[in-house]
């Protein structure tokens, strides 16, 4: 709404500025007499409407419904036709104003009245072809241009929507084998299990088809993983989990901190070696700053899960919906597996 009311605003603003230049390029202008309204004046502001008016109509209808549609002929026909028009109005309106109209030259002979028309049709195109092939030149600039926004923004559209595809999935694979372990130990919390999943899967279709999502669910959405992965591991994980700041008036993309927190419980839990994993997510004004640390075991993962979708899809949906506005760092050495992610909120 604040981008569309902006764009009106610096039309306006434009389209101001442009029919003022008759006003400053006149004669009257070295005369200290620059808002005096001649025949100049106003023959230069109609010719500069219609240079307005062609370009709009230009912009909106003829690049469009013409232009992109190849029908080449027919776009050519109204732009001559319309070079024609804005050449000849302002001269045929104003033709008998005392300042516009020239001192009359002794009567030519007949030889050169055919000679003299053709000059003045000539001369009348090229006074105003400059301003003319200036302005169409802009209106198809900007609409290429708009139209190439849109298919970008249509195609990263597209690769979102395929990358969630692939999240959910992925997800709900790696939360119902933590549910069917409490099954098979007949766990008091697999009810609380259940709810919390179904607290998840609620946000997952409610929420993260959205491109951006408030702070505050999804902090509630790790949470609740991370809740889940307690009841499953109990007193066996050795958790460090904290937040800091708040989430309040701030959004973020759905599920974009996940994948990390999920990797480290993949590769980070073994009942019988060093279990510990660190989890701290700041919350500043405009950035949230997440530190995953888990230590290196020795796990069993099948083939289909060692495939590193949710890693791989983070990092893409990264650079699509924050370029320049990330800095995601991935280290390992023989113990640990590190990840900092710094993200700039808009």
């Amino acid at each position: 709404m604040f981008r569309k009311k902006y764009e009106w605003v610096f039309h306006v603003a434009a389209c101001t500025l442009f029919l003022s230049i008759p006003f400053f390029s006149t004669p009257e202008h070295n005369s200290n007499r620059a808002f005096s309204v001649s025949g100049f004046v106003l023959k230069d502001l109609v010719q500069y409407m219609l240079l307005v008016a062609f370009f709009y109509l230009t912009y909106m209808v003829l690049i469009p419904r013409l232009y992109f549609t190849k029908k080449y002929i027919y776009f050519s026909i109204v732009i001559l036709t319309c070079m024609w028009l804005i050449a000849f109005i302002p001269h045929i309106l104003f033709h008998n104003f005392p300042e516009v109209r020239m001192p009359m030259p002794p009567p030519p002979h007949e030889g050169e009245m055919h000679h003299d028309k053709r000059n003045f049709f000539f001369a009348r195109i090229n006074h105003n072809l400059f301003l003319f092939l200036a302005v169409a030149f802009l209106a198809l600039l900007l609409r290429i241009r708009n139209r190439w926004l849109q298919t970008e923004k249509e195609k990263l559209n597209a690769e979102l929507l395929y990358l969630k595809a692939q999240i959910n999935p992925h997800f709900l694979f790696n939360t119902l084998n933590s549910i069917y372990s409490l099954a098979i130990q007949k766990a008091d919390t697999t009810p609380e299990a259940v709810q919390k999943l179904s607290s998840m899967m609620r946000y997952i279709l409610t929420e993260a088809n959205n491109n951006f999502v408030p702070l505050e669910k999804e902090i509630d959405y790790i949470k609740n993983y991370i809740d889940l992965q307690k009841l499953r591991f109990g007193s066996e994980v050795k958790l460090n989990y904290s937040i800091w700041g708040n989430p309040s008036n701030k959004s973020i993309a759905p599920l974009i901190l996940i994948s990390f927190i999920e990797n480290a419980f993949k590769y980070g839990m073994n009942a019988a070696e060093d279990t510990n994993i660190k989890i701290v997510i700041n919350m500043y004004e405009k950035r949230v700053e997440m530190l995953v640390i888990n230590n290196k075991v020795t796990v069993v993962v099948s083939e289909e899960s060692r495939n590193g979708i949710g890693i791989e899809n983070t990092r893409s949906r990264l650079e699509l919906l924050y370029p320049y506005a990330h800095e995601l760092v991935i280290t390992e050495d023989e113990k640990q597996f590190t990840v900092k992610l710094n993200i700039e909120l808009a």
